[in-house]
């Protein structure tokens, strides 16, 4: 019994781990942690209520995705992305993702298509909620569940992981400015596109999606962030 009392311990503490990882992304994506600040895993466990060690594997883990650097005696910084890097990643993707999104248009069914409209129909109305966490889970969910079609386990991971390191620069600044719905809107275009079994012009709506969110990510990194650091809404 005590065996299955430390593993129910040990699974309480991934789920807070996890919780913790989650809170720490949202606060990115709000604008309440900043690109290039330096934060230590006991003053962010004070905002969050709860203890050091979450907050500390939680960054960890953040690390491991590129969001966050240890900084040796003072905590973690937030990573900057720079052009060069956000380039680098658009370009990955689009060698990737175009010609992937051609082969899974003539082999993928209708129904397996239509079921993503709904994912797709989400990322829309998050974008017109300005719900930015649901907007970019919805995201990812759509894109991944969608390569996932393909039959390819690590092409699906290495996209997953690209998404990861460029996906949170500049967001909110473009929600202000009103420019992330007609990017959301263009899921149902691609889909509609996959669904009638036209393989090249849903290569070209994928090239041009990418493109258009490469652009409006330059964008938002100009867009003055509406809001102030503060405390963290944890969500825990």
């Amino acid at each position: 019994m005590g065996d299955l009392k430390q593993h129910s311990l040990i699974k309480a503490q991934e789920r807070l781990r996890d919780q913790v990882g989650h809170a720490l992304r949202a606060a990115l994506i709000a604008g309440e942690l900043r690109p290039g600040s330096v934060y230590s895993a006991p003053g962010l466990a004070a905002e969050l209520g709860v203890s050091a060690t979450p907050v500390r594997e939680a960054m960890l883990d953040l690390a491991r995705e590129g969001l966050v650097e240890p900084v040796r005696n003072k905590g973690f910084r937030i990573t900057e992305v720079s052009e060069r890097d956000l380039d680098q990643y658009t370009e990955l993707r689009t060698m990737i993702e175009v010609p992937t999104i051609g082969r899974i248009t003539k082999t993928a069914t209708a129904e397996q298509l239509e079921e993503l409209r709904p994912i797709a129909q989400e990322i829309v109305t998050s974008a017109r909620e300005h719900n930015l966490i649901g907007y970019l889970e919805a995201d990812r969910r759509f894109h991944l569940t969608l390569l996932g079609l393909a039959g390819n386990e690590r092409l699906v991971e290495t996209v997953g992981d690209l998404r990861k390191r460029s996906r949170l620069y500049g967001l909110t600044g473009l929600d202000e400015a009103g420019k992330l719905v007609s990017s959301a809107e263009e899921h149902l275009e691609l889909l509609d596109l996959m669904i009638g079994g036209d393989a090249k012009a849903a290569e070209a709506c994928m090239q041009r999606h990418l493109g258009h969110v490469r652009s409006l990510w330059a964008q938002g990194r100009d867009e003055p962030v509406g809001r102030t650091p503060g405390r963290l809404g944890s969500g825990l």
